[in-house]
């Protein structure tokens, strides 16, 4: 009888759109969790904003810190740009656990160590982008700013602007069209927009806090030190330690007549992030650990102490092994991670009609259509990409089958159009299986991306049941 039951759950006709074989309480749980996710983007505009997001939703879901005395489930957060969710299981870590890893940090703009300047009569920031964004996207768009400035003094002061009503905005100028027909219209696009001209206007008036006129060189830029003087307690100098981001500004929207989708920056990767978290704190008493990894670097190939290139991972696990009566050296450590599954969760590219040159339709993932399983990702010949092998995938298509999860395969594009690289490969490193899974997108890197609700909450399903199973 049990197995008929689960059985039934299975809804073999995937072509079908998530919505019209959703069940009415079903619809109603995608509209909500659309919202809640909202909530979440707005509060993640940066690696150490999503941290510290996804910490409090943790703490309110009895999670405490990682110790060797934490028995029950734990967190621990590293460089404040990386954090891990340990939910135990019945079953001990030497005998394999299930890890979910998603990544938080985007494309951005970034700062330069000396930024600051002044050219004729205007303040501005020098910008290093980060990241693979289309460069023309960023420019005259509302910008806003946020981040830590650390003084040498060891004081760490943290900058929010252009997010709030009444709070400024920032923007990179274009040029206009009755000047651009040389200077970019004539050029290929990678040429056209110069990455040295991405700077951020900043000010215009040699006015310091008090309104008094600033004189002498630069009275802009004197100007803009003395509002970081007064407001933040900083210097010049103290820009070389900042860690600043220019993101664009604004709040996650609906997008549709129907409401059905959700526009947003940084939706690669926190809508994963989100729904691999909502997964976690919905683990209760599984047969397997259950470990939810946010990492930073993915954007930059996963480079950095706070990426999925690190050791971070062994570190945490012998942690969690030594707090629960297990040996936790290194064979039971590199034991235990070969015997795991994990899922890597990003984004995929959805099928784009304006665009269709681009895709094999034939393996394209489709907006609405339920979390996309894919089996490799890289460039060309399967480069810089972990390939899934035929037993996984087919285990994973099971889980999701018998709990009734809408999914769909979900390929890269044309063979060589393009490409890109996962965080797949380094959990691979350990030998345990892993595939790419997650909801698609459309204009994917750009500042404002596209999710359908529908396919945020398969996705969310089908995490949840892989920590079950």
């Amino acid at each position: 009888m049990a197995k008929k039951a689960a059985e039934a759950k299975i809804r073999p006709d995937k072509s079908k759109a998530v919505w019209s074989r959703a069940k009415a309480e079903e619809r109603k749980a995608i509209m909500a969790l659309g919202e809640e996710y909202k909530t979440f983007l707005d509060n993640c505009k940066t690696e150490r904003l999503a941290v510290e997001t996804i910490v409090g939703m943790a703490v309110k879901a009895g999670f405490k810190p990682m110790s060797a005395r934490q028995k029950g489930r734990c967190y621990q957060v590293y460089q404040n740009k990386a954090v891990m969710l340990a939910a135990p299981g019945r079953a001990p870590l030497s005998q394999g656990f299930r890890l979910i890893g998603s990544h938080i940090d985007a494309p951005r703009l970034d700062l330069k160590m000396n930024p600051l300047y002044e050219d004729q009569g205007l303040a501005f920031l020098k910008t290093h982008y980060y990241g693979g964004i289309k460069k023309y996207q960023w420019l005259a768009i509302p910008l806003a700013i946020h981040g830590v400035i650390c003084t040498r003094e060891g004081k760490t002061v943290e900058i929010h602007l252009g997010e709030e009503r009444g709070d400024p905005l920032f923007t990179i100028c274009d040029l206009l069209p009755h000047l651009s027909r040389k200077s970019q219209e004539g050029k290929k696009l990678s040429e056209a927009f110069e990455a040295e001209r991405m700077n951020l206007l900043l000010a215009s008036l040699p006015l310091d806090e008090k309104g008094k006129q600033e004189t002498g060189k630069e009275p802009v830029k004197k100007a803009v030190l003395a509002y970081l003087a007064e407001n933040y307690g900083i210097e010049e100098d103290d820009l070389i330690s900042a860690e600043l981001e220019i993101v664009p500004a604004g709040l996650a929207r609906d997008v549709g007549l129907d409401r059905s989708m959700v526009g947003a920056y940084a939706q690669d990767d926190r809508i994963c992030a989100f729904a691999q978290l909502k997964a976690v704190l919905s683990a209760l008493n599984p047969r397997h650990w259950c470990l939810a990894w946010f990492m930073d670097k993915e954007e930059v190939g996963s480079e950095g102490p706070t990426s999925a290139n690190t050791r971070l991972l062994e570190l945490w696990v012998a942690s969690l092994m030594r707090a629960h009566g297990e040996k936790g050296d290194y064979l039971e450590v590199i034991s235990g991670l070969s015997k795991s599954k994990a899922i890597s969760a990003d984004v995929g590219a959805a099928f784009d009609p304006d665009y269709p040159e681009v895709h094999d339709k034939r393996n394209a993932a489709f907006m609405g259509c339920g979390v996309g399983l894919t089996k490799y990702t890289g460039h060309g010949g399967k480069y810089s990409a972990n390939d899934a092998n035929a037993e996984y995938v087919a285990w994973m298509r099971g889980v999701w089958d018998r709990a009734g999860v809408p999914w769909q395969a979900a390929g890269m594009g044309r063979i060589d159009e393009g490409g890109g690289g996962t965080i797949a490969k380094f959990l691979a490193a350990y030998g345990m299986e892993v595939l790419d899974a997650g909801p698609v997108l459309l204009s994917m890197h750009s500042p404002f991306e596209i999710s359908h609700k529908a396919d945020l909450w398969a996705t969310a399903e089908g995490y949840k049941a892989f920590f079950q199973a």
